[in-house]
């Protein structure tokens, strides 16, 4: 029995190796952690436990029968992050660059299944080259099957993509269908054609980094989450973002320890400059309402006049939604539509009640918002809120105008509780430009043009641009002091806890895409 068991444990040593020391030694030599250091290093200490550690290739050609290593390039299994169960897979660079072949793709797709089945994250770490090219259309299928179970997990379970290195090919598919996407400045890439391929195509000169870096998927394209400076910042970011989330969507989210008694926030009543047209940072808001620290913000470099992210009201896990006045001043575009509309979705398939903070002067006018769909995709924002059943809330803090006012969480979209600052501004357009539309002929006749139509502004302000008349019609539930805003948002979600929505009997919407 000794001998048996001296034979397993060579094994195992043996699987741990991967492609060897001096692959091993290279990795580390280009700022990476090795597949396994990263499992080590994402789960709780001893906590896990290894799949399929000596499963093979099944290739015969061009040589392959020499080459086998044990776990054929991709560690997976399950663990525990911060107590919580997980389920994990590592592509290990140094076996065959990563790249997937068929039993590769099996081995993630058993842990998939299982995390399905039980109702737990899935988190991929990426390192790969892509599809095996030894094994042809096997390799090809093997991607085929992952991506069929990430959609099958979707709004089931959370899935989170983490590329530490690079993802070419079809294997960026898999990262675009999970939740959330985390890459690692300098030593990774996504691109669907390398560089070459582009030069060949289209004689454009650009690097694997502009191509397809992680500033280029964070500020241009949106496919990144976040960015994080190394390998272990990463993992770190992966953790944090899990700790706000549920494990399926048959829960809610963990609820923190929580002791009541910093309700009303003084400092909320000097963030709103007198001037209607002066920027200010949402952030502080956004700071003076939540528990301390504890907003984890996503798609920060992209689309930057809407921010989203989570974080906790009264130890309770929230995603906010909100229009950012320091840039663009705060208008809904193309891209900010998207970014919000996926976030809604997010955060309704995992019960994670929503926030919407609102100060919008509209949509973004122009040729090149009308040639990119500004129509559809703010269509997407208008039907995700509207979709949406968890609970939510409205703070309007100043304005909230035309259009744009109905798709940010109005009334009259189904938002739960509607709040306004007195600071708030609910109107078809601004007084300026409502003016010089309405009175039109009023102000060219005046003797003094310029006197008159600043008349008619004051006017048409002082009747329209105020919180008033909307909260006669109950359309705005009540309007509020800014100080008290967390005091009634905590009030607010605790009593729309037990929400529930039956919806209607159909097989699923047709959001526009």
């Amino acid at each position: 029995m000794d001998s048996k068991i001296n034979k397993l444990n060579e094994q195992i040593l043996l699987a741990h190796l991967g492609g060897g020391q001096k692959r091993i030694d290279k990795q580390h030599q280009n700022k990476k952690l090795t597949a396994r250091e990263r499992v080590n290093y994402l789960l709780d200490e001893a906590s896990f436990e290894e799949i399929d550690v000596f499963v093979t290739h099944r290739t015969t050609d061009f040589g392959m029968e020499s080459e086998l290593y044990l776990g054929d390039g991709v560690i997976t299994g399950y663990g525990t992050i911060h107590g919580r169960l997980v389920y994990v897979y590592a592509q290990d660079f140094t076996v065959f660059g990563g790249s997937l072949s068929e039993t590769h793709a099996e081995k993630i797709c058993k842990i998939m299944d299982l995390a399905v089945k039980v109702g737990a994250p899935i988190i991929g770490l990426n390192d790969s080259g892509g599809a095996r090219i030894q094994e042809g259309v096997r390799s090809l299928g093997g991607y085929a099957d992952i991506f069929y179970r990430n959609v099958n997990a979707s709004g089931v379970i959370p899935q989170i993509s983490a590329i530490m290195g690079p993802c070419a090919g079809g294997a960026v598919y898999s990262p675009a269908m999970t939740d959330f996407t985390l890459m690692v400045e300098n030593t990774s890439y996504m691109f669907v054609t390398g560089p070459n391929v582009v030069k060949t195509v289209t004689n454009e000169n650009v690097t694997s980094e502009e191509l397809g870096g992680a500033f280029t998927h964070a500020s241009k394209s949106g496919v990144a989450h976040k960015t994080s400076a190394n390998d272990v910042e990463c993992l770190e970011d992966v953790k944090k973002l899990l700790s706000y989330l549920p494990q399926s969507n048959k829960e809610k989210a963990c609820k923190l320890p929580f002791n009541l008694g910093d309700e009303i926030r003084d400092v909320l009543s000097d963030i709103i400059p007198d001037n209607a047209n002066k920027p200010y940072d949402m952030h502080e808001v956004i700071k003076g309402i939540i528990d301390v620290d504890s907003f984890y913000e996503i798609h920060k470099d992209y689309a930057e006049n809407i921010l989203v992210g989570f974080s906790r009201i009264a130890g309770r896990s929230v995603g906010i939604i909100a229009n950012q006045p320091m840039y663009l001043a705060g208008v809904l575009d193309v891209n900010s539509s998207k970014k919000a509309a996926r976030f809604t979705r997010f955060c309704d398939c995992f019960n994670i009640p929503l926030l919407v903070l609102v100060d919008v002067p509209g949509f973004l006018p122009g040729t090149d918002q009308e040639w990119n769909g500004i129509i559809v995709h703010g269509a997407k924002l208008l039907y995700a809120l509207s979709e949406a059943t968890v609970p939510r809330i409205t703070v309007i803090t100043r304005k909230a105008y035309g259009g744009a006012y109905d798709v940010m969480n109005s009334k009259h979209i189904g938002a739960d509780m509607n709040f306004a600052w007195p600071s708030a501004e609910i109107a078809v357009m601004g007084a300026k430009g409502a003016s010089e539309i309405i009175f039109k002929n009023e102000i060219a006749a005046a003797d003094n043009p310029a006197k008159k139509l600043a008349e008619k502004e004051a006017e048409y302000a002082e009747k329209f641009t105020n919180p008033y008349r909307a909260a006669r019609r109950g359309f705005i539930d009540e309007i509020i002091l800014p100080k008290d805003t967390r005091r009634k948002l905590i009030k607010a979600f605790s009593m729309l806890e037990n929400k529930k929505i039956i919806k209607p009997d159909r097989k699923h919407g047709n959001i526009p895409l």
